[in-house]
């Protein structure tokens, strides 16, 4: 409710700005005082005004108040400070509302409504998953969860890698330096331990130092590359071999974090498709990308990174889209791929049942021909990539060619969600084996390499995390059977993990440290859900004092005037803060979708969280004597009981059923 609140205040200060003043506003920032005894919500407009107007802050914070038209839950708007307008909400009213908006499922959007395309994770198919790939995956998870908890429609894709120079690199380890047979590496796929992309994982690294050894191996590369692209002989069925098997691990790990997508689109389809083809036809006919006839980028197309300038001397520095041998770069078939999802192409994909969910939810693989009964992909109106912000070179690139090719609506609309990477502290490091350099040593972080093999692989860390919570469950609930502590470990593993990677916001590098991402009090998952446990276990030893206490009944039975006797100031200030804050849900989610910050949503609920926990120290609602309060509290705590299960959805947290 709050959210149609605040966009209705942020209307009627801009009616107040336009007849006062004529002047027309873009935007209207609402914000929260410091303590609610001084308003419930302020806008600071009045200082920017100011300086526009040339007049005194508070005077027109004043004429501001005077001129603000009705708005239904606002009781009144005052001066405050050198220049703000506070706005006095009616508690009771918004208590009422926010109960009610508690217990209102999500908008589904209509059929036809424009779609989102979020493409996250992302993993090349050549090795296991590290922690770096896990911010990417648990960020991109949870936008796509605000996305629809806001009512967006909304498709999920995670684009497969599985003809580029990683997958390259593995088979030339398996070539020359296992020198196995395809049927020698098939028999390693079907087994189960050591796990194919553990394999992986080591030889990728050797195969690294193989070619520091001598530089000239490199041209083995190039020519496993070119065979794979051509996508026939053994050497692309190595490759095909390995990347599916691999792509198979990666969705068992993202499950795990419940992590899950609509589509796995595949470069090797975007050649074979000649998705490529109609893409280079269009960028050579709009002059996009030019032929480099000398200098380092001889025989090369190319894509400038600049408009200044003209002639071959301008090549030197431009975007290599296609190589001297004819194969396509990342960027060129990323171009490629983007304009497929606009719905640019002409051409699509064909689809085919690859991983199914325990919910029986399908995720279906590009592939040259496919199922007839396949959903419908792509078509975009708006694409979110979920990329490193160190990648933010290329993404520009790929909005760069899709501009260059008339599509600017579809170029604004390519967004790239960026965000820091995950290093290491050297103490984790340290523990983990990995020897650091003494300059390393005085770093805050070591950066995870996967060429190097440095780094937390995602199952690892998880298996870990299991261990270490199942140890707590053991202690505290030694009666329960294994199975159900297992299952409660597994709960409390994933919250401890997810929250680690979303309190943090996007721009932040996170230093993971064993002791720190482990912790399961403070600003951690397993604190989130322990409160909510807490919040349950009121109703629970309520129906078992009272099994015919009317709960259902107390949305009807606690009206409007009914709250606002309770939460009226200065007694009800405490409750109000409560209410207050369990108000802001789908606002924040919306500000969080538009700001592309999930970390907005983890730390309300971490405040929520704090506040509901001194409310249940305060108050002891079931030994309570009044029942006309009793039952106030007990509404109360349901609501921020729903709030924060909610929350904690929207940030791929379940709640155990103990704690």
């Amino acid at each position: 409710m709050i959210a149609q609140l605040y966009r209705s205040l942020q209307d009627a200060v801009r009616a107040a700005v336009k007849a006062t003043y004529q002047i027309e506003l873009d935007a209207v920032v609402l914000e929260r005082p410091p303590q609610v005894k001084l308003g419930d919500l302020a806008t600071p407009l009045p200082f920017e005004l100011a300086r526009r107007l040339r007049r005194s802050p508070r005077e027109i914070a004043a004429e501001l108040a005077a001129a603000l038209p009705k708005v239904e839950g606002v009781v009144r708007a005052e001066v405050a400070g050198g220049g703000y307008v506070n706005f006095v909400l009616d508690r009771g009213w918004m208590f009422q509302k926010t109960v009610a908006d508690s217990r209102t499922l999500a908008p589904e959007p209509p059929a036809d409504a424009p779609k989102i395309i979020v493409e996250h994770t992302n993993i090349n198919p050549n090795k296991a998953a590290h922690i770096g790939h896990l911010r990417n995956a648990v960020l991109g998870d949870t936008f796509v969860r605000l996305l629809r908890f806001t009512g967006q429609r909304v498709e999920v894709q995670n684009y497969i890698d599985n003809t580029g120079v990683q997958v390259a690199d593995v088979v030339v380890g398996f070539q020359h330096l296992e020198r196995k047979s395809l049927a020698e590496v098939e028999r390693l796929v079907e087994q189960t331990s050591p796990r194919i992309d553990y394999l992986c994982w080591d030889l990728y690294a050797r195969v690294t130092r193989f070619y520091e050894e001598d530089p000239k191996r490199l041209e083995l590369r190039a020519q496993a590359l070119k065979e794979i692209e051509d996508g026939t002989g053994e050497t692309a069925r190595l490759a095909e071999l390995l990347s599916t098997a691999i792509v198979r691990r990666h969705l068992e790990t993202a499950q795990r974090l419940e992590v899950a997508y609509d589509l796995l689109p595949r470069e090797s389809e975007i050649l074979a498709l000649k998705f490529w083809d109609a893409a280079f036809e269009q960028l050579k006919q709009r002059g996009a990308i030019e032929f480099a006839q000398s200098g380092k980028n001889a025989g090369c197309w190319v894509m400038r990174t600049s408009e200044e300038g003209e002639g071959a001397g301008d090549l030197e520095d431009a975007k290599i889209i296609v190589r001297s041998n004819g194969t396509v770069t990342y960027v060129g078939k990323d171009i490629a791929y983007q304009l497929w999802k606009f719905g640019l192409l002409g051409r699509d994909f064909g689809y085919r049942g690859f991983y199914t969910y325990p919910n029986q939810q399908v995720v279906w693989m590009s592939t040259t021909d496919g199922q007839a009964d396949a959903p419908a992909f792509g078509q975009a109106a708006r694409v979110y990539n979920v990329i490193d912000s160190r990648q933010s070179y290329l993404q520009n690139i790929v909005a760069g060619g899709v501009r260059a090719l008339g599509y600017e609506e579809q170029a604004r609309n390519s967004v790239h969600f960026s965000y820091e990477m995950v290093a290491l502290s050297p103490r984790c490091a340290r523990e983990l084996g990995i020897e650091i350099a003494p300059e390393d040593e005085k770093k805050p972080f070591v950066e995870v390499s996967g060429r190097k093999g440095q780094g937390v692989k995602a199952d690892d860390l998880l298996d870990t995390l299991e261990a270490r919570a199942l140890e707590e469950v053991e202690k505290r609930h030694p009666d329960l059977d294994s199975a159900t502590q297992r299952a409660l470990a597994h709960k409390i593993a994933v919250a401890a993990l997810r929250f680690f990677m979303l309190r943090f916001t996007r721009n932040t590098i996170i230093i993971f440290d064993f002791k720190e991402a482990l912790s399961f009090e403070g600003e951690t998952g397993p604190y989130l859900q322990y409160s909510v446990v807490r919040a349950q276990n009121i109703f629970r030893k309520l129906r078992e004092a009272d099994p015919n206490y009317p709960l259902a009944e107390l949305p009807e039975r606690i009206n409007a005037a009914a709250a606002q006797q309770r939460l009226a100031a200065p007694e009800g200030d405490d409750l109000w803060e409560l209410v207050l804050g369990a108000a802001e849900l789908r606002w924040l989610a919306e500000v969080a979708v538009r700001e592309q910050e999930p970390a907005l949503v983890a730390k309300w609920a971490f405040g929520l969280a704090q506040r509901f926990n001194l409310f249940y120290h305060t108050h002891h609602i079931l030994s309570e004597a009044d029942a006309e309060k009793k039952a106030f509290l007990l509404l109360l705590a349901d609501l921020v009981q729903r709030q924060l299960t909610q929350a904690l959805a929207l940030l791929g947290i379940e709640i155990p059923e103990k704690m």
